[in-house]
């Protein structure tokens, strides 16, 4: 049987919000409207609008209200800044910048920086050979400095877990935050199967906020696996390698005789 793929940001976070403890983890997430892109910047200051089908962070766009400047709404697709001085001014550029395709309307989380930049984590969940789920890799990406998204499709550097937060927690504080970090990553996963049953892995994209909150931004039931190969550590790619070969999502690979 095919391993199941969901394609929808909507279902996903439907899912998310239906369970009591996951919710807490979920960015207030509408639906793109000029009325909820308003409201969500009066209420938010900052908020992204993302496609609802859509990948590798394209298509996403960072809103922004600053009442104290003299053009006080502003927004970043890719490199380019747009800055305005009403909201109809820019939700009419933001309907011609942005992809024609349903949007969904997120609150914005401001991310810890990592030498300036803006950082975020990859959780990658997987059924193990014994068909329970297990958190077999995080991995950070800190976003290229020009760009509002982290992922290395877009620029973004991939990087150690720790090597980021050892700024932010002891050693003895990471080994509980990194214990916490893979059980949400289990209890998400176990979520969604109940709606999705076929899915075998997910890849789940944490912010962590200047409260070191971890939001749940989104989740990817097609997770590039690749990206774990720029660990130091090879071990854990290797892991996530032969557990996706085991549920079938690769072949396994012919040894030289």
């Amino acid at each position: 049987m095919p391993i199941q793929r969901v394609r929808s940001k909507w279902a996903k976070t439907d899912v998310l919000l239906a369970d009591p403890i996951l919710r807490e983890y979920v960015p207030s997430t509408r639906s793109f409207e000029q009325s909820t892109v308003k409201q969500m910047l009066e209420q938010y200051a900052m908020i992204y609008v993302k496609p609802i089908h859509g990948t590798f962070g394209s298509g996403v766009i960072r809103v922004e209200k600053n009442s104290e400047s003299s053009t006080p709404y502003s927004f970043q697709s890719g490199e380019t800044k747009y800055s305005f001085g009403t909201f109809n001014e820019m939700f009419r550029k933001l309907q011609k910048v942005k992809k024609r395709k349903a949007y969904l309307t997120q609150q914005g989380i401001e991310l810890l920086k990592y030498n300036g930049r803006r950082f975020d984590l990859r959780i990658m969940v997987q059924k193990n050979p014994q068909s329970q789920w297990e958190s077999t890799g995080m991995i950070g990406r800190v976003a290229h400095p020009r760009k509002i998204v982290t992922n290395y499709h877009a620029g973004g550097t991939p990087m150690p877990v720790n090597t980021l937060l050892k700024a932010f927690l002891s050693s003895e504080q990471w080994n509980r935050y990194d214990t916490n970090l893979r059980k949400l990553g289990v209890d998400t996963a176990r979520a969604l199967e109940k709606r999705f049953p076929r899915i075998k892995e997910i890849g789940i994209d944490v912010a962590i906020d200047h409260h070191l909150r971890p939001w749940i931004l989104e989740v990817n039931t097609l997770p590039d696996p690749f990206l774990f190969k720029k660990l130091p550590n090879r071990s854990v790619f290797r892991k996530i390698y032969y557990y996706a070969v085991a549920y079938g999502r690769f072949k396994a690979r012919k040894r030289n005789a």
